[in-house]
């Protein structure tokens, strides 16, 4: 019988104050505890941390320059950076630390933004430097840059919302108001919970053509007056018209970036003068001192960072000899001078993060713009009107000076003074406040005239501020103006140089790899010798494992590649110079190991080439053969293992290079033969292609042999040929079953 479960009693507290339940363990399920106390830590990252807006800030980036901007810094002298942490924390709670490393990437001291908004003295460190540390901020001075005028303009008239501060004890504005497409002139990166954003920079005078020309055509090809990003550092671009194609209409995309160099004959050495922005000089130097000690850069004697007031500058040492372009070509290929900048344009939209293209990120900012400029004008417009207004009242009080100092003299208290004048020339309450505060110096007629003829000034003003209201054109044209006079005044030509990839002369093997006619053997358990003619003609018998036997022997050449076919579909590729000349006395490179294949995977074929000219056939139990261009194998990148490099539907029976089409012949294992030109078979780019069938077998056969046919094997190769596929094989001729007869592989 179940013991009876008894409920949990509750303890009665012995001693006053104990709370009943205190340290109990609550069961809680986990979706609700991740749903409750993660999800709204990772929204506040999202939303107010890491992702830009479209006025292109983080919300750290927007307090500490409003911060500058409401200390006057905008104007005047420069003032210790530690007096603007201080202030900054009223609004960024984050500490000061946090605030002054914000201060120092937006700084032009740090060299990180093409168009710096913080104008710096002292040490602010360098983005190309990981180990160059920056000064303490009760050492530094800092004020706004100019291009902040246009970051802040207009924004004290209602151009953009404003909140309070983290303890409402302050206002700070949402987003600013910036009269050019911030959000794509300087870089802006972040990592927030779950997404990230990685904003490229662009040529300030290319972006405002190209926002002037979309606001004036909608269909236009940004293309073709954003040609590409621009980078602070100058370093090179390899242009690529789809991935920049990509990057402008999704938003993401790898661009390859390239450090510019000088050679300097007299001295021998290679003066590295930019770097992608991706990377810093301290890691290119340690990775090129590695590769020095790893002997694969054999041609460098001495590296050093000569990094002075001057800029960047790393300068490399060459030995006697080295040809400077071929060694440039090895740096790039096994360091970072040659980087990718991978671009993600994500961006928050109205508080909801989008990932956008240049064009829809440009559309989004137009909109925002004139959304801007609408509420200056209205602000405008209120302002005058409301000038008009009292300058109204004024126009009532010049058809009677004197009744109107008389309402005042008569009237015994002062609060009923505006009422009076209210009742006396039928104004409203503010005019008559505004009438009643004028001095009693200004109680003339000049006065008074002058200041009613601007009541027709304003009306005209306040008509075309209308006007401008009532037409998205004419705000348009505003911005469009705008735009033109910012390119005009803070332009600058761009750093970065674009290089197309035609010309970039990437080099497969930069290696100066020697020459040599040699002869490659291949066992049938996979290992691999690599034997010079003289080496040969002195050699005696191979050595080999029990049961060992040589399949391949093939003249050749010491720089060729090499393309080991595995028994699990895939090709290893290799330099034959990879592996060491050796004698017929040792048992060779075990293939498997030397090119680190996968467990229990075996070679089974080596074809070697150089122009990887010719065809591949594959034969398979099933009876069927693929043909495939051994170009198919051709890789742009140095890849060691290509998957799917035939099909594995049936099992492989042999792989065979042809130089040309010919004749092949199949065996089945009846003993059944088949003579077929490969011509008749379809030529296939597809690696895997499961091919055509070629030959058909009686039930519980299979396809067993095939090789390349030599002239005078059979006595009748005719009687072996059909007209048509797939067919039967045919049966050994007698006058083939003595002398000449096929010797299976």
């Amino acid at each position: 019988m179940a013991k009876k479960k008894t409920p949990n009693k509750q303890i009665s507290p012995k001693t006053h104050g104990v709370i009943n339940g205190a340290g109990d363990i609550v069961e809680q399920p986990i979706v609700s505890t991740i749903r409750e106390n993660y999800m709204p830590y990772a929204m506040s990252v999202i939303l107010s941390r890491a992702i830009p807006e479209i006025d292109g800030f983080k919300p750290s980036h927007r307090k500490l320059l409003y911060t500058m901007y409401q200390m006057g810094l905008l104007k005047g002298n420069r003032t210790k950076s530690a007096n603007i942490v201080g202030a900054t924390m009223k609004l960024n709670p984050h500490g000061d630390s946090a605030i002054y490393d914000t201060m120092v990437r937006l700084s032009r001291g740090y060299e990180a933004l093409l168009h710096p908004y913080i104008d710096s003295k002292g040490n602010f460190g360098k983005f190309y430097s990981r180990d160059m540390a920056w000064a303490a901020s009760r050492y530094t001075e800092a004020k706004l840059a100019p291009i902040c005028n246009e970051l802040f303009k207009d924004i004290d008239k209602d151009t953009v919302d404003f909140a309070d501060n983290y303890d409402n004890t302050m206002k700070e504005p949402t987003l600013l108001p910036t009269s050019f497409p911030s959000i794509l002139v300087n870089t802006n990166t972040g990592i927030a919970v779950g997404m990230a954003s990685n904003i490229c920079s662009f040529n300030l005078k290319e972006i405002c053509e190209t926002t002037v020309a979309i606001i004036r055509d909608s269909e236009h090809d940004i293309k073709t007056t954003l040609p590409a990003p621009d980078f602070i550092g100058g370093c090179q671009i390899i242009y690529d018209e789809k991935v920049i194609e990509q990057v402008y209409r999704t938003g993401r995309g790898s661009i390859k970036l390239r450090a510019k160099y000088e050679y300097d004959k007299s001295a021998n050495c290679i003066d590295v003068l930019s770097i992608p922005s991706s990377t810093t000089s301290e890691v290119i130097i340690e990775k090129v001192i590695d590769l020095v000690k790893q002997g694969k850069l054999k041609e460098i004697s001495d590296i050093r960072d000569e990094t002075g007031i001057d800029g960047l500058k790393i300068t490399i040492d060459l030995k006697r000899g080295t040809d400077a372009e071929k060694l440039m070509a090895k740096l790039y290929r096994y360091t970072t001078l040659e980087d990718s900048y991978a671009c993600n344009f994500n961006v928050l939209i109205g508080g909801v993060p989008k990932v956008l293209g240049v064009k829809e990120l440009l559309e989004e900012w137009i909109a925002f713009r004139i959304e801007c400029v609408k509420r200056r004008t209205f602000y405008d417009r209120n302002k005058k009107a409301d000038k008009l207004h009292l300058l109204r009242g004024l126009e009532k009080i010049l058809l009677d000076i004197d009744k109107a100092i008389k309402i005042v003299r008569e009237t015994e208290e002062e609060i009923e003074v505006v009422p009076n004048l209210m009742i006396g020339f039928g104004i409203d309450e503010i005019q008559a406040e505004y009438v009643a505060e004028i001095k009693l110096r200004h109680l003339n007629r000049e006065y008074i005239l002058k200041r009613t003829k601007d009541i027709e000034n304003l009306e005209k003003e306040i008509a075309e501020l209308d006007a401008i209201l009532k037409s998205q054109a004419r705000i348009k044209t505003i911005i469009v103006n705008e735009l033109k006079e910012i390119a005009q005044k803070y332009g600058q030509p761009r750093k970065s140089i674009i290089i197309y990839e035609d010309n970039v002369g990437y080099v497969e093997d930069v290696e100066d790899i020697p020459d040599y006619a040699c002869t490659f053997f291949f066992t049938k358990e996979g290992y691999f010798k690599k034997i010079t003619p003289q080496s040969l003609r002195m050699s005696g018998e191979h050595k080999l494992k029990d049961g060992d036997e040589i399949i391949q022997q093939i003249e050749f050449s010491n720089n060729c590649d090499l393309l080991f076919f595995s028994d699990k579909s895939q090709v290893y590729k290799t330099k034959a110079s990879g592996f060491a000349d050796t004698k017929t006395s040792v048992l060779g490179d075990y293939v498997p190991a030397k090119l680190e294949m996968d467990d229990g995977e075996n070679a089974v074929k080596m074809i070697a080439t150089k122009d990887y000219k010719g065809l591949i056939i594959f034969a398979f139990e099933n009876g069927k053969i693929a043909k495939v261009p051994l170009n198919s194998y051709v890789t742009k990148t140095n890849r060691k293992k290509l998957t799917n490099a035939y099909s594995d539907k049936s099992p492989i029976v042999d792989i065979i290079y042809l130089e040309e089409d010919t004749e092949i012949v199949l065996v089945d294992s009846q003993g059944k033969i088949l003579l077929v030109h490969t011509g008749a078979i379809p030529l296939k780019t597809t690696k895997n292609t499961q091919g055509v069938n070629v030959m058909k077998f009686r039930k519980g056969h299979r396809l067993f042999e095939i090789k390349e046919y030599i002239e005078g094997m059979f006595a009748n190769p005719d009687y072996y040929r059909r007209s048509s596929m797939p067919v039967l094989g045919k049966e050994r001729a007698k006058e083939d079953s003595e002398g000449n007869q096929l010797t299976l592989l």
